[in-house]
């Protein structure tokens, strides 16, 4: 945070003062001290708080239960829920396996990864390189018919503010349910740090290769996260605007990446499968990683071990991957919710029988708002009683 206010709050606060050196003046005075306040944070947090923190990050099998209960209303017994996500990581590690002897015939995995590495972004056309997925992922969604898209405007692909950066690799920021003046959204994209060495950069970089671009921006613009947004106003009540969960929100987002494979995104591009599984492996070594931290007594090593083996993740984008564990402890929710809205829609196929369109589908789930999706299957399907998995 401390950058931030030093570096791009100063420089925005000399265009928002519009030659006004008095208001000017005051600002600089007011981010002086709040810089000051912040040092004597954080030289606390590092001469005092880091030492005498010698407890444990992991919360506890009972703890975790309960989290998925009260916020996922999700109340399946944890060795299930683990064995389920130790199952889907075994199926998309073996998909993965098959789709990459089809890029890299004869090599490695993380060869085949190397593969669609090759394509990556510069430290300074990163923004310019995500910008331009952006219309491709709308235009497919429009001419397949995926789901309706209520405005045209696109949101604006910025660099994610410093103070936002830990364990982010791209979000999607949104005005609030209830914001009636600000209508810009923005698509915040992770570039790496000023003071990482080259390697640890290049390492960051590949992670922005073409085809992994494309579906970050299918998961936090079209038709993930953005569209959500888009939908807001149309959420029936107040209750449904202000609360939210991740095996909705993150399942939604994460559901679409496959999807849109499945409806053709890609043509069928196996470099397209391949991003695909990955960002796959990547949710589904969370859903183990998280379990596995806070009730099993993994160290953060372990995590990142699984990060780097299962889901063929350069080391220093593992260890950033485990490290979030410790502090997100149910970071499963983007596989969880996927599963949970595949089975959903597999049951509403069922209940509609010939009125059964995808499109309608996925308008009539996205404008329910982001509750839980036991939630959901009662508002689709009233009456129904059937498991969510």
């Amino acid at each position: 945070m401390i950058p931030f206010f030093r570096q791009q709050v100063a420089d925005w606060a000399k265009s928002a003062a519009g030659g006004n050196e008095t208001l000017l003046t005051d600002f600089t005075n007011a981010n002086r001290r709040t810089i000051a306040a912040l040092e004597v944070i954080a030289d606390h947090l590092t001469k005092t708080v880091s030492v005498l923190s010698t407890g444990s990050y992991a919360i506890g099998a009972e703890n975790f239960a309960r989290k998925l209960r009260y916020e996922e209303m999700v109340d399946v017994p944890l060795d299930r829920i683990l064995a389920i996500g130790e199952a889907r990581l075994d199926q998309d590690h073996k998909a993965f396996l098959e789709v990459a002897k089809l890029v890299a015939p004869g090599k490695s995995p993380k060869e085949a990864m190397s593969v669609l590495e090759q394509e990556h972004p510069t430290e300074a056309g990163l923004m310019d390189f995500a910008r331009n997925t952006l219309q491709s992922a709308k235009q497919f969604i429009s001419d397949k018919k995926i789901i309706p898209i209520p405005s045209e405007d696109l949101p604006k692909v910025e660099p994610t503010p410093p103070y936002a950066r830990s364990g982010t690799f791209a979000s999607m920021d949104t005005p609030g349910p209830f914001e009636d003046k600000a209508r810009e959204a923005f698509y915040y994209v992770t570039p790496p740090e000023s003071d990482w060495d080259a390697a640890h950069k290049e390492e960051h970089l590949k992670l922005y290769n073409r085809p992994v671009m494309d579906m970050i921006t299918i998961h936090e613009a079209y038709p993930g996260h953005y569209v959500q947004f888009l939908y807001v106003k149309q959420f029936p009540t107040m209750t449904r605007k202000l609360i939210t969960c991740g095996t909705n929100v993150e399942g939604w987002a994460h559901y679409s990446e496959q999807m849109m494979l499945e409806e053709g995104f890609g043509g069928g591009d196996p470099k397209i499968r391949l991003a695909q599984l990955a960002e796959a492996l990547v949710r589904d070594a969370r859903y183990v990683a998280g379990i596995r931290l806070h009730t099993s007594g993994w160290t953060v090593d372990q995590a990142t071990k699984l990060f780097e083996e299962q889901a063929f993740m350069q080391h220093a984008n593992g260890f950033e991957e485990a490290r979030r564990g410790t502090y997100n402890p149910t970071y499963l929710y983007y596989t969880l919710g996927k599963l949970q809205i595949y089975k959903l829609r597999e049951d509403y196929r069922r209940v509609q029988g010939s009125r059964y369109s995808l499109s309608e589908f996925h308008e009539q789930l996205v404008k329910q708002g982001g509750v839980p999706i036991r939630i959901i299957r009662r508002l689709l399907m009233p009456g129904d009683t059937g498991p969510e998995l």
